[in-house]
């Protein structure tokens, strides 16, 4: 509930402080006083549209400041956190609106700067202001719903409901990924193919351009290798060392056959001739053996043009691979096996888009269960308040009207989180007139009692708005439909806050408190300023304003007295 108003520098109000209570508190005064002004600044507290006129005159700034104690079950609490908002159960609400003479309008929460639909979300959460007022949650077809839901008590399918709707946002949103993304993955395909198969076929190992570098460079010097070889080649052929070597040889191994000089001879000149003569037999088989090595260098160094055309061309085949993927020729190992990982991805791809478009399905269904389920509880629901409200007409001296809620079904492409339902409240208000929307056929005393008679139907209800705040719902009417009225609203301000701007003395007595609403004259700038001002009654003040309210300008005895009577119930 509300429990402290401030507004200040609002049109006629200055200043204005007020602590307020629970239960049916009645708001009276003279025509003129100010009171559509005060309900004008709860509603801009509660995020109304702000208008440049709401600034008194020669202020800088309008503001209105509601304080609200609620229970922690409360549900402003989960929807505050659901918007990141910084608010604590057991701490006191605090919406606040500041409207600048030049600039915009700001919305505050505890604090915390927030737009004008959010504050406006927050402030249905906790204040209903009904009547011919721009601020009237019953002129909004979109409350018209949550107004149902709280009489049907549909708590427990809502949140079912609420499970499941979320699951198929989810599931859709997945396997829309999947479709954009295989979308965009069947486009490069053929492209990842052709990429794959070609690094493939490359097969590019790490170093090999290093290594065939070195290769080319060592090639290029065929030439001169060539030409060396050649001249090393004519020098040995020159020499002769062969023939040389093999005649030194053999007369050595002649040697080894005279007397004395035989393998198992001993001494060291036998020992050192046999070392001599294996000595050139060695040196003839090197040289034999070097002649071939030259031989060989030769023929590599002629015959060098294919194998360096080879190497040159595998290495400008992987630094054009290296070029056209963007990458160091020594990375294209790596990049053929991503391309390959990216390609299998997309296929497998495939597989993950059948089993996304199994989790949507399931999804819808599960939440065609509870939105189905959720519409016969609030066709259910919309019978019997409509019984309920009929009930309270004909003592609000709306026995005339007929009062009508439907519930139409909506498809999954029309459905929020809250259901698959749209909820109209319809009136007919002259028989046989047939029923329309109830803001466009109601006057403003009949808005205020249909809401009136709508939320004492509603008030077994689980979920409700802890204050209430009625326009003039006696407007035209007297007697015993005043006290009518004033017999609901005190029903209703049982267990919740209900606040009542009144011209009858039968409500404003069975009121548990009461403001007096009225204009004090000041002087500022040598000029007469009408100030307004609200005034929480005692009892004795409170009798003389219900006295004037039966009697006029002058209270007679006879006021008084009936005051007195009107009081004491």
């Amino acid at each position: 509930m509300i429990t402290a108003l401030s507004i200040s520098n609002f049109v006629l109000i200055d200043r204005l402080d007020v602590n307020t209570r629970a239960g049916f508190t009645a708001l009276t005064g003279e025509t003129g006083a100010g009171k559509s002004i005060i309900l004008d600044a709860l509603g801009i507290g509660l995020g109304m549209r702000p208008e440049k006129r709401f600034v008194r005159a020669g202020a800088k700034l309008a503001s209105v400041t509601l304080e609200f104690d609620l229970s922690p079950d409360h549900p402003v609490w989960a929807w505050l956190e659901a918007a990141s908002l910084d608010a604590f159960p057991d701490e006191p609400l605090i919406l606040r609106r500041a409207i600048p003479a030049n600039g915009k309008a700001a919305g505050f929460i505890n604090d915390q700067k927030v737009s004008s639909a959010m504050l406006s979300e927050t402030g249905q959460y906790l204040v209903e202001i009904q009547g011919q007022h721009a601020a009237s949650n019953l002129l909004k077809p979109s409350y018209h719903r949550d107004i149902l839901d709280g009489f049907a008590g549909t708590g427990r399918l809502l949140r079912a409901y609420g499970a499941a709707w979320d699951e198929l946002c989810a599931a859709r949103a997945a396997h829309e990924t999947l479709i954009a993304e295989q979308r965009l993955a069947g486009d490069v395909r053929e492209a990842l193919v052709l990429a794959r198969d070609e690094l493939t076929r490359l097969d590019p190992q790490m170093g090999e351009t290093e290594r065939l570098g070195a290769e080319r460079a060592a090639r290029m010097q065929a030439g001169k290798i060539a030409g060396t070889v050649a001249d090393a080649t004519k020098a040995l052929e020159r020499a002769e060392l062969e023939t040389v070597l093999a005649g030194i040889g053999a007369a050595l191994t002649r040697l080894t056959h005279l007397q004395g000089f035989g393998p198992d001879a001993a001494g060291e000149l036998p020992e050192a001739l046999i070392r001599a003569a294996e000595a050139f037999e060695r040196a003839n088989i090197e040289t034999i053996e070097a002649g071939a090595a030259l031989q060989a260098l030769a023929w590599l160094a002629e015959n060098d043009d294919d194998a360096l055309e080879a190497a040159e061309a595998r290495l400008f085949a992987l630094k054009a691979a290296a070029r056209k993927y963007g990458v160091e020729p020594d990375a294209l190992a790596e990049k053929r096996d991503e391309i390959q990982a990216e390609l299998a991805l997309v296929e497998a791809g495939e597989a993950g888009l059948a089993s996304a478009r199994k989790r949507e399905m399931a999804a819808a269904a599960q939440w065609r269960g509870a939105a189905d389920a959720l519409h016969r509880a609030r066709k259910t629901a919309a019978k019997r308040l409509e019984k309920q409200v009929a009930k309270e007409l004909a003592p609000l001296k709306l026995g005339q009207v007929k009062f009508q809620i439907t519930v139409e079904a909506l498809d999954v492409e029309q459905a929020d989180r809250k259901g698959a339902d749209n909820v109209h409240i319809l009136v007919e208000t002259n028989r046989g007139g047939g029923f329309s929307p109830l803001q466009k056929v109601a006057s403003g005393g009949e808005l205020a009692r249909l809401s009136l008679a709508l939320n004492c139907a509603c008030a077994a209800g689980g979920s409700q708005v802890p204050t209430l705040i009625f326009d003039e719902a006696d407007q035209g009417v007297g007697g015993a439909v005043a006290a009518a009225i004033g017999e609901r609203f005190i029903r209703l301000g049982a267990d919740r806050q209900v606040f009542a701007v009144t011209h009858s003395p039968q409500v404003a007595a069975a009121a548990d408190s009461q403001w007096r609403i009225e204009k004090a004259g000041s002087r500022k700038n040598a000029k007469a300023v009408g100030l307004t001002r609200a005034c929480v009654l005692d009892a004795h003040a409170r009798l003389e304003e219900i006295a004037r309210m039966l009697s006029g300008a002058e209270i007679t005895p006879e006021a008084r007295a009936a005051a007195e009577r009107l009081l004491e119930g």
